[in-house]
């Protein structure tokens, strides 16, 4: 899982929530990295052994589905994989689970085929899949074979739809930042409170909210439910008119602004002033990781000169 925050003036606030967030092979390096030169003053956020971490994420993922033991063959699957952003995070993810005693494959959906309940990659049987596709529900055609194994037990697919519906479709937000529903379902005031405050608040932009948003666009952000890498969003105040009628074309919600905060960095010499976002990747509560991103612009990106990823140490006092 992967949690984003923006640090607001008032504490934390979760603008995101990931089943399948980039990123954590190669922020855990670059931490190890950091940490060379840094000294004994100060520690990585998270786990103390973070591919020993994930191996056992991986096991638990297995018996949650197969009882006991653990996966032989694990394939990371993508899109085109090799010709990815993230494909240097891909190998490390290979090379992380191998040396921990399991098999790993960087594989195309193209190249799986389900066959008689089973998952393969040529002659080789896949038990898990880490599934890195952007397409959440297994929908397009080409993913034919891995819905398949996913519906079937074929093969161990993690995230899979349903804990993509369960935790990251985005309207989910526009439940956790309703104080009113919370409490009615029963969850304690003291939690309800907790939620209310650290969530932003979030509505789904529908046609019968379509003139109060727009009246008050500045102050909201507008995300696809099925976005992903900031693709659709659209700060509010930047909105055309055109743009706000493909929305209400579409699945969107609406999310309160909260300003990011800013860190002051050197590029090439000279002071920059980046803005930052947090992002917690954990495993069944237990945090995994820490890192930023740095970036400019109304969205995050990679292409900001000096921005990306950043580790997250810890300082002692």
């Amino acid at each position: 899982m992967g949690y984003d925050f923006h640090l607001g003036k008032q504490g934390p606030r979760l603008i995101e929530i990931n089943t399948n967030a980039g990123g954590a092979f190669l922020n855990a390096m670059l931490a190890r990295a950091q940490l060379q030169c840094c000294g004994d003053a100060t520690s990585a956020a998270g786990s103390s052994d973070f591919d020993a971490a994930v191996t056992a994420q991986f096991e638990s993922e297995w018996r949650a589905q197969r009882g006991s033991g653990r996966p032989q063959r694990i394939a990371i699957v993508d899109d085109q994989p090799t010709e990815q952003y993230l494909y240097p995070e891909f190998r490390l993810a290979q090379q992380s689970l191998r040396s921990h005693g399991i098999d790993a494959l960087i594989l195309s959906p193209a190249d799986l085929r389900d066959e008689s309940g089973a998952l393969y990659n040529g002659s080789k049987r896949i038990d898990l899949v880490y599934n890195r596709l952007v397409d959440f529900g297994l929908e397009a055609p080409e993913h034919a074979a891995l819905r398949s194994a996913w519906l079937d037990g074929g093969a161990v697919i993690t995230p899979n739809p349903h804990v993509h519906a369960l935790f990251a479709d985005k309207r989910n937000l526009a439940v956790l930042s309703d104080h009113e529903t919370l409490s009615a379902w029963g969850l304690s005031p003291e939690k309800a409170e907790l939620l209310h405050s650290g969530i932003p608040r979030t509505v789904q932009v529908t046609a019968d909210n379509a003139d109060a948003l727009w009246q008050q666009r500045r102050d909201w952000f507008f995300k696809p439910v099925a976005g992903y890498g900031s693709k659709g969003v659209y700060r509010g105040s930047k909105l055309t008119k055109n743009t706000f009628s493909r929305i209400l074309e579409s699945d969107y919600i609406a999310q309160a602004y909260v300003p990011p905060s800013e860190r002051l960095v050197l590029v090439d010499g000279q002071r920059e002033m980046l803005k930052v976002d947090v992002r917690l990747y954990t495993y069944r509560g237990a945090l995994l990781l820490a890192a930023a991103r740095l970036y400019r612009g109304q969205t995050t990106n990679f292409r900001t000169p000096g921005g990306g990823f950043a580790p997250v140490l810890l300082m002692e006092d």
